[in-house]
C-alpha cells in the first residue's frame, strides 16, 4: 500500500491556487490504486471547501497539525486536547497578544476572537464559506474540547520568536510552531509525523509506504520519520532535509506512483 501525504499551504496550495497538474497527478496516484490525504495545519472547515473546489478527492485528512484525524468527509476519527485552563492562560502572554487573531480549533468549530487588521481568518471564511464562531476572552473556559490554538503575525520572524517563547514557557503541555507568518500550538506530542502514524493504526493499514511532501518547519516532523519529499519552492533549509525536490505535488506523486 502506497499513502501520499501532502502539506497544504506552500505545498499542494501555491501561488494562491492548485494547479492542474498537481490535481491531475492526484487523480493518477488514486487512480492506481494509492491512498491521498492532506496533512495540514488547517482545520477540515478551512480545507474541504478548497479541496472541492479544485476537484480533489482524497481518502483521508490529518488537519490542525495531527491534531484531528478525519475521514475524507470530514467525519472525526480521533483528536488531541489542549487544557482550557492553559489557553486561558496563554492568551495573556505579551507576544502571543501581538497576534492579529486566536482561533481555536474543536473537533467541527472554530472559535474566534481578538481580530484585528492583518488577520485572514474572517476573509478566508468569507471568501470559502466556512462558519466561525466568535467568542471573548471570558468563553474560554467554556469551550468545548480544543486541539489547536491559532496565531498570525505580520512576518516569519515574529511568528518564530513567539514560537520559541511559547514552547519555553508552556512547552512541558504545548508545542508551537511555526509556519510562515503563522503559529499553530497544539498538544505536546503532536504532529504531522504523529498524525500520520495515528491514521495509519487507526484505519488498521498494514505497513504502507508513506509518500509525505511538505515546504516549512512544522512539515519536518513527517518529511524527516517518512524520508519525505518538498517543493521547489521551500527554503533551503527545508530542501536540506528532504530526499528530493519536485516541481510540484503532481511531479512527486507521478514520480512515486
Amino acid at each position: 500500500m502506497k499513502i501520499a501525504a501532502s502539506d497544504y499551504d506552500g505545498t499542494l496550495f501555491r501561488n494562491e491556487e492548485i494547479s492542474p497538474a498537481d490535481a491531475e497527478g492526484v487523480r493518477h496516484w488514486r487512480a492506481a490504486g494509492n491512498k491521498f490525504g492532506v496533512v495540514t495545519g488547517r482545520d477540515y472547515g478551512m480545507l474541504a471547501p478548497q479541496l472541492k473546489y479544485y476537484g480533489i478527492e482524497s481518502d483521508y485528512a490529518v488537519c490542525n497539525n495531527g491534531g484531528l484525524i478525519c475521514r475524507a468527509d470530514g467525519t472525526p476519527l480521533w483528536q488531541g486536547e489542549i487544557p482550557l485552563t492553559v489557553l486561558a492562560e496563554m492568551v495573556k502572554d505579551p507576544g502571543v497578544r501581538r497576534s492579529f487573531h486566536f482561533a481555536f480549533s474543536a473537533a467541527d468549530t472554530t472559535y474566534l476572537y481578538h481580530e484585528s487588521e492583518g488577520s485572514w481568518i474572517s476573509r478566508e471564511a468569507r471568501q470559502w464559506d466556512f462558519a466561525i464562531v466568535p467568542i471573548e476572552e471570558q468563553d474560554i473556559l467554556s469551550l468545548p474540547q480544543i486541539h489547536q490554538f491559532s496565531l498570525g503575525y505580520p512576518d516569519p520572524e515574529e511568528a518564530l520568536e513567539v514560537s520559541k517563547r511559547i514552547n519555553a514557557r508552556f512547552g512541558d503541555v504545548v508545542h508551537a510552531y511555526p509556519n510562515r507568518c503563522s503559529v499553530d500550538v497544539t498538544p505536546k506530542g503532536i504532529s504531522k509525523e504523529q498524525g500520520i502514524r495515528k491514521l495509519v493504526a487507526i484505519m488498521g493499514w498494514s505497513d504502507p509506504e508513506i509518500f509525505s511532501i511538505g515546504d516549512e518547519i512544522n512539515d519536518l516532523p513527517m518529511i524527516e520519520a517518512f524520508n519525505g519529499f518538498t517543493v521547489d519552492t521551500a527554503r533551503a533549509a527545508i530542501k536540506a532535509k528532504a530526499r528530493s525536490v519536485y516541481a510540484g505535488v503532481g511531479r512527486m506523486l507521478e514520480a512515486n506512483i
